[in-house]
């Protein structure tokens, strides 16, 4: 089945549907006040995917200075994907990559050189998109989560690029 979805940047107006994704379909869960921060601060990684002007998706990063205030000094920007949600009748349609890629290409907007993210172990769905685009596991942080689950440390390098694997 096809889907017919389109992506778009994340607006106030949103904030209670993509809360309610996030409460539904992640066991991490934020404040209307983090949602809202991050919007502020970094709008173009705020991303939603639509069908028939129904959210349907989402991915939302934050722009980080490995130490505040050396950004100028030559210390890499980094992206950190923060939270990324797609509505259970959505998946494996492309819908995450789609969101993922546009999220890296944003993250080079801010001049970020690198991009992160934390996923649980057994999230192999997970693992395996960010593997397709690009990402390799760094790291295991044991007890990440506050169920007790470890979490893949995973990186890549931007700007992504389509094909490349880079």
């Amino acid at each position: 089945m096809q889907t017919m979805f389109t992506l778009r940047l994340f607006k106030p107006d949103d904030l209670d549907t993509v809360m309610q994704l996030n409460r539904s379909y992640l066991p991490e869960n934020y404040s209307s006040l983090f949602f809202m921060d991050l919007h502020r601060r970094f709008p173009k990684t705020f991303i939603v995917a639509e069908e028939d002007k129904a959210i349907i998706g989402y991915v939302m990063c934050r722009i980080e200075t490995p130490f505040p205030g050396v950004g100028l000094l030559g210390v890499a920007k980094r992206g950190h994907v923060i939270s990324i949600a797609v509505t259970p009748k959505y998946r494996r349609r492309g819908v995450g990559s789609m969101l993922m890629k546009k999220a890296l290409a944003a993250m080079v907007e801010y001049n970020a050189k690198q991009c992160v993210l934390e996923v649980r172990t057994g999230n192999t769905g997970g693992i395996n998109l960010y593997r397709k685009l690009g990402f390799h596991v760094k790291r295991t942080i044991h007890r990440y989560y506050a169920d007790g689950e470890d979490a893949c440390v995973m990186a890549r390098g931007l700007p992504y690029e389509p094909g490349s694997g880079n």
